[in-house]
């Protein structure tokens, strides 16, 4: 499958570092962050902090512990 660059133009779904790089800006931060520090810290567009953030929260790897703030789940 082709990438481009971040997600899969065939399927849509995003690219494993991606996901490795958020879960790891969030425990290095040691607080929780909102989307938009994630998006500063990370250097990645805001649609694939997005799209990274929905797909960690369908697999229960983030959480939130207030509104619009996310950590990894410990």
């Amino acid at each position: 499958m082709p990438w481009n660059g971040v997600i899969c133009m065939d399927c849509g779904r995003v690219k494993m570092d991606n996901k490795q790089k958020i879960i790891e800006l969030m425990r290095k931060a040691g607080q929780p962050l909102k989307a938009g520090e994630i998006v500063e810290l990370s250097g990645l567009e805001k649609t694939v902090v997005d799209k990274v953030m929905k797909e960690l929260q369908k697999e229960e790897a983030i959480v939130s512990p207030k509104r619009c703030y996310w950590e990894a789940k410990k």
